[in-house]
């Protein structure tokens, strides 16, 4: 939120090519049709050429049933709509596979399209992990829609993932104006959280202004919480507030200044209730590296930030928040919260390890989602020390 805090349709499957004529079991044919087909054989090969046709035809027929048998007899194979790579059905072989993209841009080498068998390691047994569970917290004016390219491929790779609303935001029916504390503005989290069952533990994932409610979070509930991973979020210290760590870099973004309106729900005379983004700005500001589809997609479903969250501090411990393992996951060409001010965030409270992901907007689920994907697994692998 710069100086506050910022906070499918699927493309259409590739079909594989019917074969342009099917052999026709009678060797003459209508004056209308090519040459090819209506030239006169003679009298000295009619058995060769009979022979020929017959084994062509027995050909054409078994080439139908395979057609058939293997699902292909519309002309595409049938697989799931996602953004990531998918096998045909019923087949294992790599030489059908269909590249499937979010994007028409084309893929930097930073973020290679990767097989379903390179997004997670084979060697993984997910019994042996502590956990497996992500819970995806948004950002600021965010939803839990902006994470649809994690959760597919997560869920491909047999994670189970939880994305949530926070109140005010996304398809959650509450008032933005009428948040009035972090607490509240959590409550969905926490809620979730609490309803855990006694030992299931989570791995916390905060963007953006979701790093200081997935904080706050685990400040309430550390036992039910294995990891935390920041990406490109805020991570606060003790006693500080999402405005405090901003105004510690004051000017580090101006077109978050440019960008952001205030609203005031309760009159000109009273605090602001919430914050609004310049929609003509967005590209720019948090989407300078994505597909203009996900650009469009945040155009219509982003919803103002309450404010009140934004100004209150952090209460947190060494008892409590202090023991669950920190992980940040940096985003180079952010103009939302440049490189700068991640960097001095981590300085300030340094996470167990620092990961970068080259080429990153202030949306990698959007700019590179398998790179970050790559990332929370490769995190979810680091054993306990």
């Amino acid at each position: 939120m710069g100086n506050l805090c910022t906070c499918f349709s699927p493309k259409t499957p590739v079909k594989t090519k019917k074969p342009t004529k099917r052999l026709q079991g009678n060797s003459q044919t209508a004056p209308n049709s090519s040459n090819r087909w209506t030239r006169v054989r003679s009298t000295r090969k009619d058995t060769h050429d009979a022979l020929i046709h017959e084994q062509a035809l027995a050909a054409a027929i078994l080439f139908r049933q395979h057609q058939q048998q293997n699902g292909s007899d519309s002309g595409s194979f049938p697989f799931d709509r996602s953004i990531s790579l998918r096998y045909p059905n019923g087949s294992g072989s790599k030489k059908t596979q269909l590249p499937r993209s979010s994007s028409s841009r084309a893929r930097s080498l930073t973020d290679p399209l990767l097989q379903p068998h390179q997004l997670v390691n084979r060697d993984i047994k997910l019994d042996d992990l502590d956990t497996n569970h992500f819970v995806l917290v948004h950002g600021g004016g965010f939803g839990a829609w902006c994470w649809y390219k994690t959760i597919a491929l997560l869920e491909e790779g047999g994670f189970k993932v939880t994305a949530i609303d926070l109140a005010g935001s996304g398809i959650h029916s509450f008032d933005t104006n009428g948040i009035t504390s972090l607490s509240q503005y959590v409550k969905p989290l926490a809620d979730f959280l609490d309803k855990l069952a006694d030992g299931e533990k989570t791995i916390l994932v905060g963007h953006d202004f979701g790093g200081a409610c997935i904080s706050y979070a685990m400040e309430l509930f550390p036992h039910k919480v294995s990891k935390a991973i920041y990406v490109a979020a805020a991570m606060l210290t003790n006693g500080q507030s999402t405005l405090d760590m901003f105004s510690q870099k004051a000017g580090s973004s101006e077109l978050m200044q440019q960008a952001q309106t205030f609203v005031y729900a309760n009159g000109n005379n009273h605090p602001p209730t919430a914050i609004n983004l310049d929609k003509s700005l967005l590209r720019d500001l948090l989407f300078n590296q994505s597909p203009g589809k996900d650009v469009a997609l945040a155009s219509v479903s982003m919803r103002p930030i309450p404010f009140a969250p934004v100004l209150e501090k952090l209460n947190l411990s060494d008892s409590k928040y202090g023991t669950v393992r920190r992980f940040y996951i940096e985003t180079s060409e952010d103009n939302a919260i440049p490189i700068t001010l991640q960097e001095s965030m981590i300085n300030s409270s340094p996470p167990e390890k620092v990961f970068r992901l080259k080429g990153a907007d202030h949306s990698p689920f959007f700019s590179k989602p398998q790179a970050l994907h790559k990332l929370l697994v490769e995190i979810l692998k680091i054993p306990s020390t």
